[in-house]
C-alpha cells in the first residue's frame, strides 16, 4: 500500500483535501479523530493528562479542550509535555489502523503537526496544504477564535517555510474550492494511483527516453534530504554511507531532472539483502547485474558489479546506485562530484556537452555511450586533481 502524509497549518484546508481524496478512493486515517479517541472518557491516555495537568482539565463530558488549550497554547514546555503523551497514542493507534487496510489502499494520515513532530520520513509522500495566513486567520475567526487565538495557534505551529521544505507536494488552498479540487484530481490520477501500483508491484518507474536537460534546480538538495531520510528510516545502520551524487548534486550544473543517489554497503550480499526494504520505502530494484560505466581506470570488473534501484514515485524520478564497499565506483563518484564542484570550468564544459547531446536528439539510452569521449578525456585529469589536492571522501568509512 502507499502510505501518505498529509499536513498543513491551522486554517490551510487540509481537512478539505482529506475529503477530496477520500471521495476518490483514499483511506484516510485522522489523527484529529484520533487524538480525540485516546483521551476519552476511561481511558489510559486521559488519565495521563490529568495527572500532568490537573484533575480541572476534565469535566462531566470528558477532556475540558478548551481549558486545557489556554495552559498549553501560550506555554511551549506544557505543549511539549502534552504531546509527549498523546502522540505516541495517536502513532500507535494510526498504525494499527493502517496495517489494516487493504493491500492496494492509497492510505493517507492526516497529521496536523507531522513536521514538527518528525514523521515526514515516515511516509512515500507528504503532502502540504498551504494558504495565505491572513487567509488561515479569516477561516479561524469564522469558526468563533479571536483574532489573536487565531495568530497564536497559526504561531505555535512550524512555518510555510519549514514544511514546504519537507513537502514533497504543495497544495496551495488560497483559491477557490474548484481550483483545490483540480489540484487534488491532478494529485490522485497522475501520482498517487501509479505510484501505489508501483509500490505493490515493486516496478521502478521507466526513465523517458528522450534526453531532456534541465536548467539547475537550486532545490534538488532539498529533494535529496527528504529521500536519504527514507532510506535511512528504511534501513536504519545496515549501510557504510549515503550520498547524493550525479548531475544535480553539482550546484549550477543542467541535468536530467532526475536524482542520483549512492549507497555504499558491505558487500553485494549485504546489498540483496536491502532490496526489500528499500523496495517498501518505494525503490524498488531493477533486475540484474549492473555495471559502472565508464569504469575507473585498472579495477577489475568483478567488483564494479552494483545493485540498481529507481522510484516507484512517477513525479520524482530517482536512481539510487548500491555500491560495494570493495568497489572503487563510489569514491569516483564522490570525486568526480567534488571536482566538478571545486572547478567551474569543467562543470561547463560538462554542461556544455549535456546540452549538445540534448540538441542532436540523442536518446537516454545512447547518452553514456555518447558521453565516453568526454570521459576518456576527463577521468585522466580528474585523477592527477585527486593527487594534487589529496582528495579523500569526507567521513571516509575505510580509512
Amino acid at each position: 500500500m502507499l502510505w501518505v502524509g498529509l499536513t498543513g497549518g491551522i486554517g490551510a484546508g487540509k481537512t478539505e483535501v482529506a475529503r477530496r481524496l477520500v471521495a476518490r478512493g483514499a483511506v484516510l486515517v485522522d489523527s484529529d479523530v484520533l487524538a480525540r479517541e485516546v483521551v476519552a472518557p476511561g481511558t489510559p491516555g486521559l488519565a495521563a493528562v490529568a495527572a500532568e495537568f490537573g484533575p480541572d482539565v476534565v469535566g462531566p463530558q470528558g477532556l475540558d479542550r478548551a481549558r486545557l488549550a489556554r495552559l498549553v497554547f501560550a506555554d511551549p514546555a506544557a505543549r511539549g509535555r502534552l504531546e509527549a503523551i498523546v502522540h505516541p497514542l495517536v502513532r500507535a493507534r494510526s498504525d494499527e489502523l493502517m496495517a489494516a487496510a487493504p493491500a492496494d489502499a492509497v492510505v493517507v494520515n492526516d497529521v496536523p503537526l507531522l513536521v514538527e513532530v518528525g514523521l515526514t520520513p515516515t511516509y512515500h509522500l507528504v503532502v502540504v496544504v498551504e494558504a495565505d495566513p491572513a487567509v488561515r486567520r479569516e477561516r479561524l475567526v469564522a469558526r468563533g477564535m479571536s483574532v489573536a487565538d487565531a495568530q497564536a495557534r497559526i504561531d505555535a505551529q512550524a512555518s510555510d517555510e519549514r514544511r514546504r521544505a519537507a513537502a514533497d507536494v504543495v497544495l496551495d488552498n488560497s483559491g477557490t474550492r474548484g481550483a483545490l479540487d483540480g489540484a487534488v484530481e491532478r494529485l490522485w490520477s497522475a501520482r498517487l494511483l501509479d505510484y501505489e501500483r508501483n509500490v505493490r508491484q515493486q516496478r521502478p518507474v521507466r526513465r523517458p527516453e528522450r534526453l531532456h536537460i534541465v536548467a539547475p534546480d537550486p532545490t534538488w538538495p532539498i529533494q535529496y534530504q527528504r529521500i536519504a531520510a527514507r532510506i535511512r528510516y528504511a534501513l536504519g545502520d545496515r549501510y557504510v554511507r549515503l550520498d547524493h551524487v550525479g548531475s544535480t548534486s553539482v550546484p549550477g550544473l543542467p541535468a536530467k531532472d532526475v536524482l542520483d543517489l549512492q549507497l555504499v554497503v558491505p558487500d553485494l550480499a549485504a546489498a540483496d539483502a536491502l532490496a526489500e526494504p528499500l523496495a517498501a520505502a518505494g525503490l524498488p530494484r531493477y533486475g540484474g547485474d549492473w555495471w559502472d560505466d565508464p569504469p575507473p581506470a585498472g579495477a577489475p570488473e568483478p567488483v564494479l558489479v552494483k545493485r540498481f534501484h529507481g522510484s516507484a514515485d512517477p513525479g520524482r524520478l530517482v536512481q539510487l546506485h548500491v555500491r560495494a564497499q570493495a568497489s572503487p565506483a563510489w569514491r569516483y563518484a564522490l570525486a568526480f562530484r567534488d571536482w566538478l564542484r571545486a572547478e567551474p570550468a569543467m562543470r561547463d564544459g560538462y554542461a556544455a556537452l549535456k546540452q549538445r547531446l540534448a540538441a542532436s536528439g540523442a536518446t537516454t539510452s545512447a547518452y553514456a555511450e555518447l558521453k565516453g569521449p568526454w570521459f576518456d578525456d576527463a577521468l585522466p585529469r580528474l585523477d592527477r586533481w585527486m593527487a594534487d589536492t589529496g582528495w579523500r571522501p569526507d567521513k571516509d568509512p575505510v580509512t
